[in-house]
């Protein structure tokens, strides 16, 4: 990797269903210990960013990027072998399972000689205790069903196992959408935790003040196009909001909702 070269880089990605434009031309990066913030409404285009950038779909124009090599995923697998891992809305998490075999789901550590290799229960909970700790979640008892957790505290799971199994750039997808206010800020503060531990962090969102506190860098997207990239410095909560909201149409909104008072 040269210098120059950022963790991983999107050039002019462009995706196309049919004669639907979902993606055209959208660029940005993302650097080790950094938060990049994608925000947009429905419909702007985040999902199809989302997925190309963790393997599932293919884009149909631009490139790619890790450590300034251009790369072609075919599917998620090979993008986490390259060490970017998403964790969707849904978790991929059994309710009824606990908390440490959803950590390990799929990738279990196990002790034993030749076939006659079993699940090491003891030091799966041993390390689900430590990595947890590590980034400052306490969880009562490794041993409840993820089910019982509430909905900050399964994304927070969702974030260290991502984070422990080599995650190098995070890709988080509106993780505090359905969270109420309190839920919402314990996984902003691991997102935090993630970026302080060296992970490059992509963060989707539609909601500006849950990405205002955590972003170094926000790339705004409306019907596929990005309408800007800021950094922190560039840009403050309530231009990130209006900007968000469409500028124009919110200065509209707001004037009809004064005629409308002015009526009642």
């Amino acid at each position: 990797m040269t210098a120059a070269a950022h963790l991983l880089e999107a050039e002019a990605i462009s995706k196309y269903y049919g004669n639907i434009v979902a993606l055209k031309e959208v660029s940005t990066h993302v650097d080790v210990g950094e938060v990049t913030c994608i925000l947009g409404d429905n419909g702007a285009g985040k999902s199809s960013f989302i997925k190309i950038l963790s393997g599932s779909h293919r884009h149909d124009a631009g490139r790619l990027l890790v450590d300034g090599e251009e790369v072609h995923f075919a599917s998620p697998r090979d993008a986490r072998a390259k060490g970017i891992a998403t964790v969707y809305q849904d978790l991929a998490m059994v309710p009824l399972m606990s908390i440490w075999r959803n950590f390990f789901l799929g990738a279990e550590p196990r002790k034993g000689i030749g076939p006659l290799r079993w699940f090491d229960a003891a030091t799966a909970k041993r390390i689900v205790r430590k990595e947890l700790s590590e980034m400052g979640i306490d969880i009562r008892d490794p041993d409840q069903p993820v089910g019982t957790l509430s909905g900050g505290e399964r994304q927070s799971v969702a974030i260290a196992r991502a984070v422990y199994f080599g995650a190098r750039v995070l890709i988080l997808d509106e993780p505090t959408s359905a969270l109420g206010v309190k839920q919402a800020g314990m996984v902003l503060k691991y997102v935090l935790q993630a970026r302080d531990r060296g992970v490059a962090v992509i963060f989707i969102t539609h909601n500006p003040h849950h990405a205002y506190p955590v972003g170094d860098r926000f790339v705004i997207l409306n019907r596929g196009q990005r309408l800007g990239t800021y950094a922190k410095n560039e840009i403050d909560r309530q231009e990130l909001v209006r900007l968000m909201a469409g500028g124009r149409e919110l200065a509209e909104l707001e004037h009809e909702l004064e005629a409308i008072k002015a009526e009642l």
